[in-house]
């Protein structure tokens, strides 16, 4: 779960940071730039393959722990105070990893898949940028897409530090620290990209 953990928040700081460059407000040039780098790319297309199989290791991972969790104690307790323990969303990681998954499979349908399949079909690319001012001039996905966000806020929250941890990297030297840039990352990271559809439909981005 470290591991794979650790290796999807190096794909979200990327992807961010190349979905972000719509900002410079050029009619998408920049982001269409590395767009297209990056879906052209053949080391990149074979990182493509890496980051699926980190994906899919991290959700089995996930459902592997979950159950060992559920069979370590097979009768709850009579009474139980869990928030003296652990945070709410610490406990509740397989749901927002749920509903982050489910997003993923729209986000892969509207974007990444339409992309690929033209790119095989034709040799050519999606312009990615018209896309996704086509997909959130609709109000409903683009609420869908911050409350995705809000979901990752939460996973990324417990999940930062605690990928730390799973390594055997915990060391009070360290531990405020990493707490600290995981906390900053939690919110940065989703707040950046709940701001996209949001700055497409409002018109801040053209």
């Amino acid at each position: 779960m470290g591991l794979t953990g650790l290796f999807l928040i190096f794909f979200l700081v990327v992807h961010a940071s190349i979905n972000g460059c719509i900002w410079f407000n050029d009619g998408g040039k920049t982001f269409l730039y590395y767009a297209h780098f990056m879906g052209t790319n053949f080391l990149v297309h074979i990182a493509e393959v890496g980051l699926f199989a980190g994906l899919i290791l991290h959700i089995v991972d996930g459902l592997l722990l979950w159950k060992q969790n559920r069979d370590a104690r097979p009768e709850k307790y009579a009474y139980s105070n869990a928030n003296a323990n652990s945070k709410w969303y610490s406990r509740s990681m397989g749901i927002l990893g749920t509903l982050i998954l489910f997003f993923l499979i729209v986000h892969l349908r509207n974007f990444w898949g339409p992309n690929r399949l033209n790119q095989i079909s034709t040799g050519e690319e999606l312009n990615l940028f018209q896309l996704m001012q086509e997909d959130f001039s609709n109000v409903w996905m683009v609420l869908f897409y911050v409350a995705a966000c809000f979901s990752l806020f939460w996973h990324l929250l417990h999940g930062f530090k605690s990928a730390f941890q799973s390594l055997g990297l915990n060391n009070v030297k360290y531990n405020k620290a990493i707490e600290i840039a995981g906390t900053a990352f939690a919110i940065i990271v989703p707040l950046v990209f709940a701001l996209m559809p949001i700055s497409f439909y409002f018109g801040w981005v053209k």
